[in-house]
């Protein structure tokens, strides 16, 4: 008697597997967006930048409040511009987060010390009236941020992306004489 191995096909792609990339997508230019519109709204008056970084109140080295304000909007561009093309997705992601964790800390410090500032994180920014401060919604906001970012750090190839061949693309030869 002769034993006989049966051989399967291996098992297709999971659902995940088949949404993860449009998930991607989805997180990527969701996340490119929100860098565009912030830094595109703030680009335009760089002296209001200058004043929402001074309203923290933090103590920073003289002359770093205005490097922050007028360069923290191209910044912001870049990050979305990159993600728009989805090139360099991981490392943009990264920064992403780390710039949106040192954002949450900002506002958690602003809030804890009593300060009464707009965040400025879409233009404006500064000393505002105690009841105009929104600081439990800006948290909220910038947490959801920074989870898009995660994602992206987790899973960063997405459909339409021009890294797309990047470090987590697959590339399976295949020995036709072995199989």
């Amino acid at each position: 008697m002769t034993a006989t191995t049966a051989t399967t096909a291996p098992p297709g792609p999971t659902t995940f597997t088949k949404a993860q990339p449009w998930i991607s997508l989805v997180a990527r230019l969701a996340l490119a967006a929100i860098w565009l519109v912030s830094g595109l709204l703030k680009v335009g008056s760089p002296q209001q930048s200058v004043m929402a970084v001074q309203a923290y109140e933090l103590p920073l080295p003289s002359g770093l409040e205005h490097l922050i304000g007028w360069g923290l909007p191209w910044f912001e561009i870049a990050l979305g511009l990159l993600l728009l093309a989805g090139l360099l997705t991981r490392p943009t992601a990264i920064v992403s987060a780390l710039l949106l964790v040192l954002f949450i800390a900002g506002i958690i410090s602003a809030w804890a010390r009593g300060l009464t500032i707009d965040c400025g994180c879409f233009g404006g920014g500064g000393q505002v009236a105690p009841d105009e401060t929104s600081y439990l919604p800006d948290l909220v906001r910038d947490v959801g941020f920074a989870l898009l970012a995660g994602w992206l750090i987790l899973f960063p190839r997405s459909k339409f992306s021009l890294d797309r061949f990047g470090e987590d693309e697959e590339f399976v030869v295949h020995d036709e004489e072995n199989e």
